[in-house]
């Protein structure tokens, strides 16, 4: 698991007080919404606010991309990397 990814998986577990999973039981490939986590439309809200404050990633929640970044743990970490600045 990449630096990034375990990061991405801490910040959900602490933006969301999922204090009952570790980074390790969150899959990278797996849907955050519906079948996998089963997050709902407010903690997607609450991940965005935390994304914007540690990476400053800003997702349009009503745009079709949003969905696309918010679908797995590896679409956000490919959002944020696409969102840095080269060194």
């Amino acid at each position: 698991m990449s630096d990034l990814a375990y990061d991405v998986k801490q910040l959900i577990i602490e933006a969301l007080n999922l204090e009952d999973l570790t980074p390790a039981d969150i899959d990278s490939e797996a849907p955050l919404f519906g079948e996998g986590l089963g997050l709902d439309s407010i903690d997607a809200l609450e991940i965005a606010v935390a994304l914007r404050k540690k990476y400053g990633v800003s997702v349009d929640g009503s745009s079709q991309e949003a969905r696309l970044h918010f679908r797995s743990v590896r679409a956000l970490t490919e959002l944020i990397g696409s969102s840095r600045p080269l060194p």
